[in-house]
């Protein structure tokens, strides 16, 4: 049995766009994303959709901002470990 295509994690998407509104596709390797995106995503709940319009017409506001303000603490946490990984490995 195969999953539908369409099937996908909405917070991947909102994560995706965290990286982008901070530029770190700019200064950090593809590898450094790839962590970014595992560790952030393993910090908050999963969020299973099959069209992106269902969230745009029936997500409320409040529920929206949440999930925004969850993606970038998961991020900021996910940066900060990456950066303390990268410090401890350099010394």
């Amino acid at each position: 049995m195969k999953l539908d295509d369409d099937i996908h994690n909405y917070y991947e998407h909102l994560i995706l766009e965290r990286i982008e509104s901070l530029q770190l596709s700019k200064v950090k390797s593809a590898d450094y994303i790839a962590d970014l995106c595992c560790l952030a995503l393993n910090q908050v709940p999963p969020r299973y959709i099959r069209y992106e319009v269902d969230m745009s017409f029936y997500l409320p506001q409040g529920e929206r901002q949440q999930m925004e303000m969850n993606v970038a603490n998961a991020v900021s946490k996910a940066i900060k470990f990456l950066d303390e990984s990268k410090s401890e490995n350099s010394n």
